[in-house]
């Protein structure tokens, strides 16, 4: 009975590429995870890793930082935990948004 035989042959197969494109997204997704570059040095570094990698690439941070002046780094951060719901308290927001200012902010025209 060759359907008896079939159905083994093609489920295994099936199993393999599931597992082997698992494998392969896997091992995808950790070498973008390993190509972001680091944060800029400073203080609020560790907390901006700590609290904004939860939900998100830090390399969101570095493609934004040509367009976001103090006020709107302070608008985001304020979004993030109103609207999004991240869990940060006021200190950690206040430490946040010093260090994107600082360091990724856009000085107002």
């Amino acid at each position: 009975m060759p359907g008896h035989i079939r159905f083994p042959v093609l489920w295994r197969a099936g199993l393999a590429m599931f597992f082997g494109l698992g494998l392969g997204l896997g091992l995808g997704l950790g070498l973008a995870r390993a190509q972001t570059p680091p944060l800029a040095e400073g203080p609020g570094r560790d907390t901006v890793e700590a609290a904004c990698a939860v939900c998100h690439s830090l390399s969101y941070i570095q493609m934004n930082a040509k367009f976001l002046g103090p006020d709107v780094w302070k608008a985001e951060v304020a979004k993030m935990r109103g609207v999004f719901g991240a869990p940060i308290d006021d200190t950690a927001a206040a430490e946040i948004v010093a260090y994107l200012v600082a360091r990724y902010g856009v000085a107002k025209p």
